[in-house]
């Protein structure tokens, strides 16, 4: 079959076709540039931090597109930033491009972790990303994240002022109670807390805010749906039956009130023994990658049951983590399969005509 011939406006055409990840709707003028000589095909992509995770995802599909017209030729697409500015979202003007609950059936399943290593994996990444702790009953990210034993201040806007993790503005109840003490609240108290979190809190602008739930399927979910619009949720459990029960009562819950189910993780997927290497199943394996797929949730990748993680966890040094090789991988590559999931959503749902986003 003869391929067409290259030529700059033609190549231009077939990338301008291409969804862009965060908007869903064309790349448009966010291809920068096209050049083409006798033997190659040079393209420069703008993308915005929020596609930061799957940049080279991203990259490597803009190749094999133009390849499949143009076998013939050398192919080499670069990928620039580009600004666009998110539009504030709900009634509280919240300005952030994406907006994730981290959930879970029942407590102990490692939630906390996922949430707190998700919002590391995004930021390493490049994108900008808010991180917060709505667990009133057990808040455990200050732990987590080593950020404890400061005074939580307002600027002179009377907004809440949100501690620093490493570049990630971090918000908890566990900032206003002593340690030690238990919250004892009650519905209202609870809505009137989390809207405090949402709305008063100095979160600037984002990429991500990501939110750490209390376990089960209590008010918080119901409160922010009603606060603010979610992108959706998702699911952490562990791979026994007994946990997975939890995980389809928590799906089920989500799906009540209306917020999309981004994707199941599971934790303590497996053991690797430090001495030998060998991996044992101790919780069994691969139970929430099996619902997953009858349930046509994307399942966005498994964390191992690792001593160093939960020792890092318990300094509060989630940050090296991402510097060990029987770890780091499994955390990157859970951000990019959310971000990849985002992103075929907003493909499928790009925004109207009457609804244009704007940059």
């Amino acid at each position: 079959m003869t391929q067409p011939e290259a030529n700059e406006a033609a190549v231009t055409e077939l990338l301008k076709k291409i969804p862009d990840p965060e908007t869903g709707r064309s790349l448009g003028k966010q291809v920068l540039s096209v050049n083409v000589s006798d033997s190659k095909i040079t393209a420069e992509i703008g993308l915005t931090s929020f596609a930061a995770p799957i940049r080279d995802d991203f990259r490597d599909k803009a190749i094999e597109l133009i390849k499949a017209q143009h076998s013939d030729m050398e192919v080499e697409v670069t990928i620039s930033d580009y600004q666009r500015r998110p539009q504030p979202i709900g009634q509280i003007g919240l300005r952030c491009k994406a907006v994730i609950a981290i959930a879970a059936g029942k407590g102990g399943v490692g939630k906390s972790t996922a949430a707190t290593s998700l919002a590391i994996a995004l930021k390493r990444a490049g994108s900008t990303v808010g991180l917060l702790d709505a667990d009133v009953y057990g808040p455990s990210i200050p732990h987590l994240t080593g950020v404890r034993g400061q005074a939580v201040r307002a600027t002179e806007g009377e907004k809440i002022v949100p501690m620093d993790f490493n570049g990630i503005p971090l918000m908890s109840i566990g900032f206003m109670v002593p340690p030690g003490e238990a919250v004892i609240w009650r519905g209202p108290m609870l809505h009137s807390a989390v809207t405090t979190f949402v709305r008063n809190t100095d979160w600037g602008e984002l990429d991500y805010l990501i939110i750490d739930m209390p376990p089960g399927t209590g008010d918080i979910a119901l409160s922010l749906s009603q606060l603010l619009p979610l992108t959706g949720a998702i699911i952490v459990c562990t791979p026994q039956e007994v946990a997975l029960i939890d995980a389809v009562k928590a799906v089920g819950m989500f799906h009540k009130v209306k917020i999309p189910v981004l994707g199941l993780i599971e934790n303590m997927s497996s053991f690797i023994c430090p001495d030998c290497n060998k991996s044992y199943d101790i919780f069994g394996k691969g139970g929430a990658k099996e619902y997953a797929g009858e349930a046509g949730i994307p399942f966005l990748g498994e964390i191992p049951l690792n001593i160093s993680l939960r020792q890092r966890g318990d300094q509060g040094k989630m940050m090296d983590n991402f510097d060990d090789p029987n770890v780091g991988p499994y955390l990157e590559s859970m951000a990019r399969e959310l971000v990849n999931t985002l992103a075929a959503n907003s493909a499928a749902n790009p925004p109207t005509p009457q609804l244009p986003v704007i940059g």
